[in-house]
């Protein structure tokens, strides 16, 4: 395969523009979604610092948390671990109405498991030959399964590790499992590699996103995740403001029994 081209920055003028405009069709499409009932699941895998979380917060930003949930869960409880493995997920499916987006998921079973050895090699093979049958099932139920892979090259994934370093504010976001992605770079690509031969399918593909540069990805995201609804323009009409309720004599309670934060600023 031959080296990808390396795509260039975009404008933040250009950036914020577009983002605007792609967040409203968003909003669009997520009224869409609650009037007719849909049920839509988006999958958020790829590289450690490959800018999933960026992607998902620009996703989520202008959109009802009760509509569209983001669920990042942590390592399995003992509990968890005796339980059918996709028996954890399978809660935070959405009912009807909802967009929930999965920021890792069960593909951890083919990646970070497999890498670093947290499953058997049955356990593994298992996952492979049970998930397309899974999500084949979830898409028969009308339940539509939409994927990302984010892929960012060697050189940008170490320059976002060292800025994390770097950064107090972005230290939190480097983990163990993070380092250990760096020092086994070749065996998540043969994991990777190996997931996709399995459940690439037809009826749940996978998307990979160029996540070289943050903007650009999070825009052809978006844009991307918008061409796969089918949605119309359901924006409420505008609506007027009512007039405020005229003072009848109420006395409210003096100010000094309040409690106010400082004005540091």
């Amino acid at each position: 395969m031959g080296k990808k081209s390396k795509a260039k920055k975009i404008k933040t003028r250009v950036y914020a523009a577009e983002l605007a405009r792609l967040q409203e069709e968003l909003v669009k499409m997520k009224q869409w979604v609650q009037a007719k009932g849909l049920r839509i699941v988006v999958i958020f895998e790829g590289r450690d610092a490959a800018g999933k979380g960026g992607a998902i917060k620009r996703i989520t930003e202008k959109l009802s948390p009760r509509v569209c949930k983001v669920i990042a869960l942590p390592a399995p409880t003992e509990r968890e671990r005796s339980q059918w493995y996709f028996q954890r997920y399978v809660q935070h499916l959405p009912a009807a109405g909802e967009i929930v987006l999965f920021d890792r998921s069960w593909y951890n079973r083919a990646g970070v498991e497999r890498v670093m050895g947290f499953c058997t090699d049955a356990e593994h093979s298992e996952f492979l030959r049970s998930c397309p049958q899974f999500e084949r099932m979830l898409v028969r139920c009308g339940i539509k399964i939409i994927k990302y892979w984010f892929s960012v090259s060697d050189e940008e994934q170490e320059r976002r590790f060292r800025e994390r370093i770097d950064h107090p504010t972005k230290r939190w976001k480097l983990s163990p499992m993070d380092l250990q992605s760096r020092s086994r770079w070749v065996e998540y690509s043969k994991a990777k590699d190996e997931m996709f031969r399995h459940t690439d399918i037809e009826e749940a593909p996978w998307y990979v996103v160029d996540g070289d540069v943050k903007k650009r990805a999070r825009l052809n995201v978006i844009s991307h995740l918008l061409s796969l609804i089918d949605y119309e323009d359901l924006s409420p009409e505008p609506v007027a403001l009512p007039p405020r309720q005229a003072d009848q004599g109420y006395v409210r309670p003096h100010i000094c029994e309040q409690n106010f934060v400082p004005e540091v600023y």
